[in-house]
């Protein structure tokens, strides 16, 4: 592929640009298999011209916006947003712990979001391999136990999604609540930070680092630490239903509700530590159904699809 860029007629080799927010576009031209992107600065127009002697066609022109740290703005609710991924929805139709098809289709979901200029963090339960809670009281191991063996589940689940992001070229970063060097970082929240802010998907693993808390708490948590602007919580149902569907099947999934309704209905979405974490520090939560393909990426650009808990729209209305 060749790339050319030139500023008022003249080509220029590289360039120093101060500018505020552009509006970018992109124009293919289908007989030569030409594509140009502009943009504005303060300063003057600039075009960049890109060919490639594949064949094929382009696809159509399509105008998108940034802002001024050249991150997409205007079609997407959220920049930088949390996905907490359950174990079991990992293993798919259960044959397996985990199942690659699953992990693929998040892989997929998660680069077409990342290309727009989304952040995006990623907590992995462990309930596909080993869930410390259910464990606990059982054949003389106590609580603490089962959890970090649970703990080891999601780094398990961690490195496995990572290998799979990296599959298909998605930059992905692991980092484990405890130390871990030889095969992920250990957690540093401003350099966290600053891989998202490169561009990389970022998987945080092990919990809390600590036993009776969940993974949902730690989504809560690392939400809060990343100033990420809401959890995204994919699990194996397509949002929170007024009561459980597998006993009544004329439950109602409900469109929206406030932390108060969840907290004071009982009703089983987040464990009370996490949903009291999201509240107090104003995070709003999503829960939808990872198996539905194009889930994952409507979540992340904060299309309608789930049960959004607190966040501007609150309401109590259903949809059957």
């Amino acid at each position: 592929m060749a790339l050319s860029a030139s500023s008022t007629g003249r080509a220029i080799s590289s360039v120093a640009i101060s500018y505020s927010p552009l509006l970018g576009f992109l124009k293919p031209n289908h007989r030569h298999n030409h594509i140009s992107y502009g943009f504005n600065s303060k300063y003057s127009s600039m075009a960049i011209h890109c060919s490639s002697s594949e064949n094929g066609r382009s696809s159509d022109s399509r105008a998108f916006s940034l802002n001024e740290n050249g991150k997409a703005r205007g079609s997407v609710k959220w920049q930088r947003v949390l996905l907490k991924v359950s174990g079991e929805a990992l293993s798919g139709d259960g044959e397996q712990n985990i199942d690659p098809k699953v992990t693929m289709s998040i892989a997929r979901e998660v680069a077409d979001v990342t290309r727009l200029g989304i952040e995006v963090a990623i907590v992995v339960g462990g309930g596909n391999i080993f869930r410390g809670a259910s464990w606990a009281g059982s054949s003389g191991l106590d609580r603490s136990s089962a959890d970090y063996i649970g703990m080891l589940a999601t780094v398990m689940n961690a490195i496995y999604l990572q290998a799979t992001m990296e599959s298909i070229g998605i930059p992905t970063r692991v980092q484990t609540a405890f130390r871990m060097s030889e095969v992920a970082e250990p957690y540093i929240r401003r350099r966290a930070i600053r891989h998202l802010e490169k561009g990389r998907v970022v998987i945080f693993a092990a919990g809390t680092g600590n036993p009776f808390f969940t993974t949902d708490t730690a989504a809560a948590l690392r939400c809060a630490e990343i100033n990420a602007e809401v959890v995204l919580k994919a699990t194996n149902v397509d949002g929170v239903y007024d009561e459980d569907p597998r006993n009544n099947p004329e439950a109602r999934l409900l469109d929206s509700l406030t932390y108060q309704e969840v907290t004071s209905r009982d009703l089983s979405v987040m464990d009370m530590t996490a949903i009291t974490l999201c509240q107090e520090n104003n995070i709003p939560v999503v829960v939808f159904n990872l198996g539905k393909p194009g889930n994952i990426a409507k979540a992340i650009k904060g299309e309608r699809v789930g049960t959004l808990i607190g966040g501007v729209c609150v309401s109590t209305a259903t949809r059957t």
